[in-house]
């Protein structure tokens, strides 16, 4: 896999242009199954927080790093990915993409992708968790939107195809978490046929 910041970026950028491409896709099934409690109309709110809080972030500068990396980052934010907040967020953030969520969809893609241009990755931006550096950060959305746009690709009954490069981020993040976590071994057994993964099993 290519590394550095350009890779990442256009990592990044494949992966919301495929969020917004599938999330065309839904048509009238807004309200159908999307994810857990979530219907369509929210799992595409929730993924379109990915590159949304890249845009609220950078607008609040940091003047430290705090959190160093995209496993870091994963490692702090798990008490919160688990509380009850996140559902509702969701919806709020499906709601919040109005009449026509698929054309909003296309709109934030644009509008971050482009936000991004130019960057070299070393501007310090405020998350949830801390300051981080944005080349640190951006893996993380690259993560969500791959994730999520396969979770919506399965709700709609389409083929979950992610872009080579997202998909290699994703995959790179991944097993950089279940190597911090001591859990490289089941992965790369299932990985590799020797056995399925035990239940419950995520590196998230």
């Amino acid at each position: 896999m290519t590394t550095g910041w350009d890779a990442s970026l256009a990592a990044f950028g494949d992966a919301a242009r495929w969020f917004a491409r599938t999330a065309a896709l839904v048509g009238d099934r807004w309200s159908s199954p999307g994810l857990g409690e979530w219907d369509v109309r929210a799992l595409v709110g929730h993924t379109s927080r990915s590159p949304l809080t890249v845009e609220a972030y950078l607008a609040r500068p940091a003047d430290r790093v705090d959190v160093a990396s995209a496993v870091e980052y994963y490692r702090a934010t798990r008490a919160i990915a688990a509380g009850p907040g996140v559902a509702q967020r969701g919806r709020d953030a499906g709601a919040a993409l109005g009449a026509d969520p698929a054309a909003e969809v296309v709109a934030i893609t644009e509008r971050v992708t482009a936000l991004l241009a130019g960057r070299d990755g070393t501007e310090l931006l405020t998350t949830i968790v801390g300051g981080m550096r944005l080349a640190d950060y951006l893996p993380t959305r690259t993560v969500e939107l791959t994730v999520h746009t396969a979770d919506l690709a399965v709700a709609l009954g389409v083929p979950a195809e992610p872009p080579a490069s997202a998909a290699a981020h994703t995959l790179r993040v991944a097993a950089d978490l279940a190597v911090a976590d001591g859990r490289a071994a089941p992965l790369l057994l299932a990985a590799t046929g020797r056995a399925g993964l035990p239940a419950g099993f995520s590196v998230l």
